[in-house]
């Protein structure tokens, strides 16, 4: 089978399917099966590489990798999974879990959506490969925010302005990780409530939104605002359909973040 022309994310509720040329090897048998492969099932939860797809079939990469919730999605995605970037927009996955995970953080829905106003976010069934971020990690967005973020880095770059994209998109899973590192390290929910949407409610998960730097600052800090760069984004942005999701004073009660922005 040959290697798709086209970098997609294809995605299901717990496994992502990945272009093997954009994932690194954790180990030498791990980087002679992706040198092979096509497809790589990857597990949303841990980020652990599940079965490779080689032009043979599929190769295991990890024990016990039948036994994983949600396989079988992911096998039939693919079965049928194109070669190249679907030619209609992406659908969104179900929600239906994403309760029981609240719950599990002491968080209740609908209190939070109106204490907050902020709006159930479902993750989409395909995203596009955007280029890279900051750490030469693989960066997806939404087709058009991925169109559009290559036009404005060009437009920016042409007035002498280096953007660079810290993070994109964020599946629940990966959210729901950012609440239990922080809480092993003993901060609790209400307090990282402030900081970070809860799990679903980040507007990363859409695949719409990215946070932004430049060379020099570090990654989502406020001294952000100070740079050109951030300057430029606030003459700009707009003219790109990009817009700061978390300004002073916003009503979702989120800290001020100058460096996320969404395309609208």
């Amino acid at each position: 089978m040959r290697r798709p022309p086209a970098a997609v994310l294809f995605n299901t509720p717990d496994i992502e399917l990945w272009p093997a040329t954009l994932l690194r090897a954790r180990a030498n048998r791990d980087a002679r099966v992706l040198a092979r492969a096509s497809w790589v099932l990857r597990r949303k939860r841990d980020g652990r590489y599940l079965a490779a797809l080689l032009p043979e079939g599929l190769m295991p990469l990890l024990p016990d990798w039948r036994r994983t919730a949600g396989l079988d999605a992911a096998l039939d995605l693919l079965d049928t999974s194109p070669s190249s970037i679907p030619s209609t927009p992406p659908d969104t996955l179900p929600v239906a879990r994403l309760q029981a995970r609240l719950d599990g953080l002491g968080i209740e829905a609908h209190a939070y959506a109106a204490h907050t106003g902020l709006s159930l976010v479902p993750e989409p069934t395909w995203l596009a490969f955007a280029g890279v971020d900051r750490y030469l990690r693989p960066l997806w967005l939404e087709a058009k925010a991925a169109r559009a973020w290559a036009r404005m880095r060009e437009a920016a770059w042409g007035d002498g302005i280096v953007l660079e994209a810290i993070s994109g998109y964020r599946s629940h899973d990966y959210q729901l990780g950012i609440f239990e590192r922080k809480r092993a390290r003993g901060l609790d929910v209400d307090a990282i409530l402030e900081v970070n949407a809860a799990p679903g409610y980040s507007e990363h998960h859409s695949g719409s939104a990215l946070d932004i730097g430049t060379p020099g600052e570090p990654s989502a800090e406020t001294s952000f605002e100070a740079t050109p760069a951030f300057a430029w984004l606030t003459r700009h942005a707009a003219e790109h359909g990009f817009a700061m999701s978390y300004p002073q004073g916003n009503p979702h009660g989120i800290v001020y973040e100058p460096w996320h922005w969404r395309h609208r």
